[in-house]
C-alpha cells in the first residue's frame, strides 16, 4: 500500500471489493472511521463517501469498480481506419475546401467512431499516425522566385498605375 492517499490502491477489483466491504462491516458495526480507515489503508473522507454510496446502492456499490481516468480513444485498427479516410480528403467529407483543420478531423473522428476529441487533442492522434500539424503556404511551391523579381521589376512598373496615368 503507498503512503500516498491520493494514488488508486494497487490490488485486483476483487481485492479492492473485499477491502470495501471490510470497511463498511467495520463501520456498521460502530467502529470509528479513524480506526477503520486505518485498518483498511484509506482516508476518513474516503470512508464517508463510501458509506454514502453503500446507503444509497446497496450491494451494487461493492462491484469492481473501473479505474478512474480517461475512457480509451482509438483502437490501432481505428487508427487505420482513420488513415485512410483522412487521405481521401476533406471534400469526400463533405467539406468545402480541401484543408483538413483539427476541428474537422475532431467531427470526422466523432462521426465515424462515436469518440468525441477536443479539436486541441487531435494533434496526438496525428501523431500516433505518423502526421504533423502543418500550415498551408502562402506562396505557391511552384514559384520560381527568379521569375518574381524579373516581373517587380520589369511589368509592375508597367502595370502600375502612376499618378499622371490617372
Amino acid at each position: 500500500m503507498s503512503d500516498n492517499k491520493d494514488m488508486r490502491p494497487s490490488g485486483t477489483p476483487k481485492q479492492l471489493e473485499q477491502r470495501r466491504r471490510k470497511a463498511i462491516a467495520l463501520l456498521e458495526q460502530g467502529h470509528k472511521a479513524q480506526e477503520v480507515a486505518r485498518l483498511v489503508g484509506a482516508s476518513p473522507g474516503t470512508l464517508c463517501d463510501w458509506k454514502k454510496a453503500y446507503q444509497e446502492l446497496g450491494e451494487a456499490f461493492f462491484e469492481a469498480h473501473s479505474p478512474p481516468g480517461r475512457k480509451p480513444g482509438l483502437s490501432d485498427k481505428q487508427i487505420s481506419r482513420l488513415k485512410t479516410l483522412l487521405l481521401k480528403g476533406p471534400h469526400k467529407h463533405g467539406y468545402m475546401t480541401e484543408l483538413w483543420t483539427l476541428q474537422r478531423m475532431a467531427e470526422v473522428i466523432e462521426k465515424h467512431f462515436g469518440i468525441a476529441y477536443d479539436p486541441s487533442s487531435v494533434w496526438h492522434i496525428l501523431h500516433r499516425m505518423g502526421w504533423s500539424c502543418q500550415k498551408p503556404e502562402s506562396k505557391a511551391r511552384e514559384q520560381n522566385p527568379e521569375a518574381v523579381v524579373q516581373w517587380g521589376q520589369t511589368d509592375w512598373p508597367r502595370i502600375k498605375k502612376s499618378p499622371q496615368n490617372g
